[in-house]
């Protein structure tokens, strides 16, 4: 075997141990910067979305839409197209519910 290491291509051997120098060009250096930015900024978005998407903050975004279609449904000052998509929304759900107990005392047959 030889003592002798090729260095690859783009580095300079040091001849002392076949180690290679490291290199680097402008073009790598702005690319690097460039990964390292998208790299926080994925992060940063990644953190945002887990915040936005636990349990909790789903349930308190449930809650507030709910309490947003109740207001629609029954206050005087809403517009009338938002009334009767409200009114709309809690006919469905009743509806749903109602349908939900009746399999269940159903089921209990």
């Amino acid at each position: 075997m030889s003592d002798t290491t090729k260095a690859p291509q783009g580095g300079d051997a040091d001849g002392k141990d076949g180690s290679v120098t490291p290199f680097s060009t402008p073009r790598m250096v702005e690319l690097e910067a460039e990964v390292a930015a998208t790299r926080a900024q994925l992060a940063s978005t990644v953190d945002e979305l887990a915040g936005r998407l636990t349990p909790r903050a789903l349930a308190d975004q449930g809650a507030q839409e709910a309490k947003r279609i109740w207001t629609d449904a029954v206050g005087s000052d809403a517009p009338p197209r938002d009334r009767t998509r409200a009114r709309m929304v809690l006919g469905g759900v009743v509806a749903v519910v109602a349908l939900l107990a009746a399999a269940a005392v159903r089921g209990r047959r």
